[in-house]
């Protein structure tokens, strides 16, 4: 099934790659460059991608100040439309491709999918505004885009779980709603801050996360730093604690490789 999968994304983008290209490089008022694309797959097969996602038992439950969501275990356990989908993206065509519509060069994947995953959140839960890892986890490559596909049925945008790209602040965001069938294309730099507010719904709001790496640093000059939260703006002692929680993991990072 991955061959198949990976044939209609390059169809899908080759049919719409002028409009991918030209939605990528809107300038905007967040420094976030992205891109979207619905309807991805004919809509049986991505239903099977929903169906075929794991139960919640046989995920890890992260629950703390920064997150609160179920993501995957070593997805090469997984023998699945969902686990097919994930790796039919770190196929060399797609990478090509979407390093053609993006302009970002030298791309390459993530093919043992050491940060690919599964991510599923339910009612009341969310992620808080936040930067990648700079780096891969072998600290060669910078991280370089995050390509996101959402592949619940009939959600809304007022069910919540909805992406949030921010100002360099954290003070205002563009909001994406997490819908059906749904690929976002996301640059990842030192100013690309995003979320997910929190869910309303009592359904599985459900994800599939990749990640692309490129040797040269996305905003022109080197630099290097571990996943970094703050709160929301209207939390402002949580932010603060968010902070101090951060600022300690840099320095127990740096202590501990």
């Amino acid at each position: 099934m991955r061959e198949e999968l990976v044939k209609l994304i390059l169809e899908k983008l080759e049919s719409e790659q002028e409009k991918i290209k030209e939605d990528f490089r809107t300038v905007r008022k967040i420094e976030t460059c992205f891109a979207i694309v619905d309807d991805l797959l004919p809509e049986e097969i991505a239903r099977k991608i929903f169906i075929s996602f794991p139960p919640f038992k046989e995920m890890r439950f992260s629950r703390n100040l920064r997150e609160r969501k179920y993501i995957s275990k070593d997805l090469r356990e997984y023998k699945s439309f969902a686990a097919d989908m994930t790796f039919a993206f770190q196929d060399e065509q797609i990478i090509e491709k979407i390093g053609e519509i993006t302009g970002i060069k030298d791309l390459s994947g993530d093919p043992d999918l050491r940060e690919g995953r599964f991510c599923v959140m339910a009612n009341g839960h969310f992620l808080n505004p936040h930067l990648d890892n700079s780096h891969d986890s072998e600290q060669k490559k910078y991280r370089a885009l995050n390509i996101i596909y959402y592949c619940s049925p009939d959600w809304k945008a007022e069910y919540g779980g909805n992406l949030e790209l921010w100002n360099e602040k954290v003070t205002e965001a563009i909001e994406i709603p997490s819908l059906f069938n749904r690929l976002v294309l996301m640059s990842t730099n030192d100013k690309s801050w995003h979320s997910v507010n929190p869910v309303k719904k009592d359904s599985a709001r459900c994800c599939i996360s990749n990640y692309y790496f490129s040797p040269h640093p996305p905003n022109g000059c080197e630099t290097k730093y571990n996943t970094y939260y703050k709160a929301r703006p209207e939390q402002k002692i949580r932010r603060l604690l968010t902070k101090a929680d951060s600022d300690l993991r840099m320095i127990l990072r740096k202590v501990k490789k």
